[in-house]
């Protein structure tokens, strides 16, 4: 199959490339530089410009760019950088598609349990409607950006992603460091849950909307079973073998994150219906099972 993947450089990205190819894909990386080798196709999501030429005969196409959440902090300016890195970039890439004779068969775009908001300790799935606040707002924009792509008959699929478990990373590429250390501990009072998955099943789970002709729309990429921070913290130190003696209280988080530590300390207990109900089967489905996998 011919796939071409934006964000090929990041966590997921550099994952879900390697797997592809492993298995004899014909995979196409968008870049945002000129072009240095045969499977790369040029795009600037901020001129939102893009070589729609080489995107042809691709039968999907996996977006994944977008700037880190937490990678620094919220200020308006960063905020607004967040927002149109995700809305800019995938407009561009819907209309691009849907410009194609003959566009992919399926269009996987990166979303976020984000949409969600906080959920409290309520099980939420795919049904649930979009929450209040910053985070919110942005997944429901960068999905409805994606109408062109639907609206021209390609499977429109949002990978709403939860919390990935991974050292090179993300969230927990910055938790293991800090447990390492024995400087770990839970965040505010730990009641919050964590709506996480493994690596290895976050790229299973793409793998398997890219195949599964029956998903569509919002599919959660989280583990079955959500826990708290409180159980996080207790078993990074059992796995890791040190102590979680520090908590971190909330009024210090917010001090050192801003706004965004509300979705620090916010609690979104996730479950992925769409995937349980398609056949997907979990290889870390517990806590335990995940933070083993990438210690």
């Amino acid at each position: 199959m011919r796939i071409a993947i934006t964000g090929s450089t990041g966590l997921i990205g550099t994952e879900l490339l390697r797997s592809l190819r492993e298995e004899g894909h014909d995979v196409l990386r968008l870049v945002r530089r000129p072009p240095r080798a045969a499977d790369e196709v040029r795009w600037d999501p901020r001129r939102q410009e893009i070589d729609a030429a080489g995107l042809r005969g691709c039968e999907a196409v996996v977006h994944l760019a977008g700037a880190g959440v937490g990678d620094h902090r919220w200020t308006e300016a960063y905020k607004r950088e967040i927002r149109d890195s995700r809305v800019q970039g995938t407009a561009t890439l819907a209309a691009a598609l849907a410009s194609l004779d003959t566009p992919p068969r399926v269009f996987v775009c990166g979303s976020a349990i984000g949409y969600y908001g906080d959920t409290g300790d309520r099980h939420t799935d795919e049904s649930a409607p979009a929450g209040e606040g910053f985070l919110p707002d942005v997944c429901v924009d960068w999905e409805a950006a994606a109408e062109p792509a639907r609206k021209a008959g390609i499977r429109t699929v949002f990978a709403r992603t939860g919390l990935v478990v991974a050292r090179s990373g993300g969230a927990w590429g910055r938790l293991f460091p800090i447990f390492r250390l024995g400087l770990g501990g839970r965040l505010g009072d730990g009641s919050q849950y964590w709506s996480f998955i493994s690596l290895q099943d976050h790229i299973a789970a793409l793998r398997h909307v890219l195949d599964t002709g029956s998903l569509t729309g919002p599919v959660n990429l989280t583990a079955p079973e959500p826990v708290t921070n409180r159980e996080v913290t207790a078993v990074m130190g059992k796995v890791l073998h040190r102590p979680t003696l520090f908590p971190v209280p909330a009024a210090a988080l917010r001090i050192a994150l801003g706004e965004f530590a509300g979705d620090v300390l916010g609690s979104q207990r996730v479950i992925p219906r769409q995937l349980l109900d398609s056949g997907f089967v979990f290889r870390h489905p517990r806590i335990m099972e995940a933070v083993r996998a990438a210690a």
